[in-house]
């Protein structure tokens, strides 16, 4: 689904990506499906990538600025090379995101919600 970042200014043309996964409120996807248009980048809990062999920079560097200069508070990356790793960035003010390294094996967090992650089972 495509999230306007809402980086553009408001009488220019928006600026939209298009994460693998989001996680948003549900009061987001039913205003999408009722009145059409997209996700807006404030609604966005999680923005998750996947990394392909050509998209690596691109989810690192250039996704990883763009999510956080919308504010999107967290950004978790998925590299499914072995071994599956979760990067798990979040907003650290003016700094744009922070990250505690990657992880393997079992991902678990209790923000923006509690999940566990069998990292392995991915492949």
């Amino acid at each position: 689904m495509d999230v306007d970042l809402k980086l553009a200014p408001a009488d220019a043309p928006g600026f939209v990506r298009r994460p693998d996964l989001i996680v948003v409120q549900r009061t987001a996807r039913l205003r999408v499906r009722r009145d059409g248009g997209v996700i807006h980048a404030p609604e966005v809990l999680v923005a998750v990538e996947f990394v392909s062999p050509g998209s690596q920079r691109t989810d690192h560097v250039t996704k990883r600025g763009e999510y956080a200069d919308a504010a999107i508070p967290h950004y978790w990356i998925v590299d499914l090379s072995e071994p599956v790793s979760l990067l798990a960035c979040h907003l650290a003010g003016e700094f744009g995101y922070a990250d505690g390294g990657a992880v393997t094996g079992t991902f678990t967090t209790t923000a923006p919600f509690a999940v566990k992650i069998d990292l392995d089972s991915l492949t």
